[in-house]
């Protein structure tokens, strides 16, 4: 198994996390918060996603799907068209509603792109530094495995409160 292998399985884990999450659930469970200040399903899985489009087309130096394949016009939020939900307020949080039919297409979007891409990566390639502004410098590998980590966090989320919402 290579390190892209090893990757390709991480970013695969995560879809099935979010699509796990998510499946099947109507708007009142996709926007359920367990307190005013929580984060919502659909919050969650639709964050986790733009990082993932927006850190990866930034790695490969790509346009992300967001603007491609239209998924920021059929989400249609009232955020500027970058934003991708870091540092968002409970009120913003909110203002995220959507379809699981609609996030499960944007993430899976994103997947397929993301897979594409990190399959043919070389270990030579992850080595490779993408962004010198941070100390220590940040490799293109390292930027995979944080979006990874993250991802992965953010769709174990979406699951807790899925599992809060089929109790209720």
């Amino acid at each position: 198994m290579t390190s892209a292998d090893v990757l390709v399985d991480g970013y695969d884990r995560i879809r099935e996390a979010v699509h796990g999450a998510t499946r099947k659930l109507g708007e009142d469970e996709l926007v359920l918060r367990v307190d005013p200040q929580a984060n919502s399903i659909a919050w969650l899985i639709w964050h986790l996603t733009r990082v993932q489009d927006d850190h990866l087309a930034g790695a490969a130096g790509t346009e992300q799907v967001w603007f491609t394949q239209g998924w920021r016009d059929r989400f249609d939020l009232p955020f500027d068209d970058l934003d991708i939900g870091y540092g968002h307020s409970s009120e913003q949080v909110a203002q995220v509603r959507a379809e699981a039919e609609l996030l499960l297409g944007y993430h899976d979007s994103v997947h397929e792109r993301t897979v594409s891409y990190v399959a043919g990566l070389s270990d030579a390639d992850l080595d490779e530094v993408i962004d010198a502004d941070w100390t220590p410098p940040v490799t293109r590998g390292v930027r995979l495995v944080s979006v990874l980590a993250d991802g992965l966090q953010h769709a174990g989320q979406a699951a807790f409160i899925r599992g809060i919402a089929e109790r209720r």
